[in-house]
């Protein structure tokens, strides 16, 4: 597994579903996440500090298994 540390740029969902798949930007590297993505549009907005574990696909997108918004604000 790979990690990227970054800032997050251009966050858009691609297919609403039961899972959601959203394709963001971390520093010009193309991103998709599904696997807990409601949580990620509830903590990640753009310019905030991100870290993500994943591998990239066929593609040359970063598909994300994991990921921590290092700046984001305290969550009440």
């Amino acid at each position: 597994m790979q990690t990227i540390k970054g800032t997050i740029s251009k966050i858009k969902v691609l297919k609403l579903s039961n899972r959601p798949l959203v394709h963001f930007k971390v520093d010009d590297i193309s991103c998709l996440i599904a696997r807990h993505s409601f949580n990620f549009l509830y903590e990640a907005k753009e310019n905030n500090q991100i870290v993500v574990c994943g591998q990239y696909n066929s593609k040359n997108q970063f598909v994300v298994k994991k990921y921590c918004v290092i700046d984001s604000p305290m969550l009440v």
